[in-house]
C-alpha cells in the first residue's frame, strides 16, 4: 500500500472523517503528495495553499492507497505521467528536492476507508509563489503584482517598475511636462504621457493642448494617457483626437477606448467603425465587440462584410470569442 497525504482547511476535517475526501475541480479528482522521510517535502504545499482565499488553518489527510492504483505525478501547470501509485512514491523519493512543485493525482474521490488519519501539521513548512522563490526579488510589472492584493502597494513603492509604476506624484509629473515642452523634447514628453496613463485622473485641461502637437507619437500617447481618466473633459479631448489628421493616431484612440464605460466612448466607436481607414475601422472592432449594445451589433454585422480582408478577419475572430 502506497501513503499519501492531501492539505486541505481543517473546516473541512469532520466531513472527511464521515466520508472521505470529495473529487473536486474540473478534472474531477483529489491531490496527494507521497509521504517521504522529509516532512518538508512531504508537506511542501503547505504555504502556497495557507495564502490563498478560504477558510484558515491546513490539516493534513494521511490517505492509503493500493500500489496499482492509477494516478498521474509531475510538476503543476505541465504535462504529467499516468503511473501506478507505488511508481509514484518511487519517483519522488528518488527525486528528493527536486520534486519541489510535484503533486499526485487521484483521478477519483478518496473514499472513508482510505482515510487513515487526519492530523494537525506545522503551518511554516512548503514554499510560496513557486518553489525556490525564498531570496528571489519578485516581479513588480503589473503583470505579476495585482493592484489591490494583499501588500501590492507597498511591494509597488519600494520596488517600482521603470514601466508599471507606480506613477510618480502629479506635482512630478507637471514638471517633467514643462521642461520637456521647454526643450522641445518629444521623447521625454511621450514617456511623461506614459506615466500620466498609469494615473485615474489627472490635469485634462493642462494636457488638452498636446492634442495639436505637431509630433503624431505625443498625440498618440495623449490619447492613451486620458482613456482611462474619469475626469470631466476627457471624453471630449478624445472626441478631438478622433479627428485627428494622422490615421495612426486615430487607431490609437479606437485602441485606448475599447474598455472605456462611457456613452460619449461608445459614441466615438461608431465614428471610427465607419473610419476611412482600414487600420482605424480594424482597431475600433475590439470596442464594438465589447460593447454588445444593438447599435454595436449592427455596426459589426456591416464590418464582417468590410472591403479590407484584414478588417473582416478581425471582426470573425473576436465575435467567435
Amino acid at each position: 500500500m502506497a501513503t499519501f497525504v492531501h492539505l486541505t482547511p481543517g473546516a473541512h476535517a469532520a466531513a472527511i472523517r464521515r466520508s472521505g475526501i470529495k473529487a473536486r475541480g474540473e478534472r474531477g479528482g483529489v491531490y496527494l503528495f507521497p509521504v517521504v522521510a522529509s516532512y518538508a517535502l512531504t508537506h511542501q504545499w503547505l504555504r502556497e495553499l495557507a495564502r490563498r482565499p478560504g477558510p484558515r488553518g491546513i490539516v493534513a489527510v494521511q490517505v492509503r492507497l493500493p500500489d496499482g492504483e492509477p494516478v498521474a505525478v509531475g510538476r503543476y501547470g505541465r504535462s504529467q505521467d499516468e503511473v501506478t501509485a507505488a511508481e509514484a512514491v518511487r519517483r519522488v523519493r528518488e527525486s528528493g528536492d527536486g520534486a519541489l512543485g510535484w503533486e499526485v493525482f487521484l483521478p477519483r474521490a478518496v473514499a472513508r476507508d482510505e482515510v487513515r488519519r487526519v492530523r494537525a501539521v506545522r503551518q511554516v513548512a512548503g514554499w510560496r509563489y513557486f518553489p525556490g522563490a525564498h531570496g528571489v526579488a519578485p516581479c513588480v510589472c503589473a503583470g505579476c503584482v495585482q493592484p489591490g492584493t494583499y501588500g501590492s502597494r507597498r511591494l509597488r513603492e519600494r520596488r517600482p517598475h521603470p514601466m508599471d509604476g507606480p506613477a510618480p506624484a502629479s506635482r512630478v509629473l507637471l514638471a517633467r511636462l514643462d521642461r520637456a515642452e521647454a526643450r522641445a523634447d518629444t521623447g521625454a514628453l511621450r514617456d511623461t504621457l506614459r506615466w500620466y496613463g498609469l494615473r485615474r485622473r489627472g490635469p485634462v485641461e493642462r494636457l488638452a493642448p498636446l492634442a495639436a502637437h505637431p509630433d503624431a507619437g505625443v498625440r498618440r500617447e495623449l490619447a492613451r494617457a486620458v482613456a482611462g481618466w474619469s475626469t470631466p473633459g476627457a471624453d471630449p479631448l478624445l472626441a478631438a483626437l478622433a479627428g485627428d489628421a494622422d490615421g495612426e493616431v486615430r487607431a490609437s484612440v479606437a485602441e485606448a477606448v475599447a474598455y472605456r464605460r462611457t456613452e460619449a466612448a461608445g459614441d466615438l466607436l461608431a465614428v471610427l467603425g465607419r473610419d476611412p481607414s482600414p487600420a482605424v475601422r480594424e482597431a475600433a472592432v475590439e470596442g464594438l465587440v465589447e460593447r454588445e449594445t444593438p447599435a454595436a451589433e449592427a455596426l459589426l454585422a456591416l464590418l464582417a462584410d468590410d472591403p479590407d480582408a484584414s478588417v473582416r478577419t478581425t471582426v470573425a475572430l473576436l465575435t467567435e470569442e
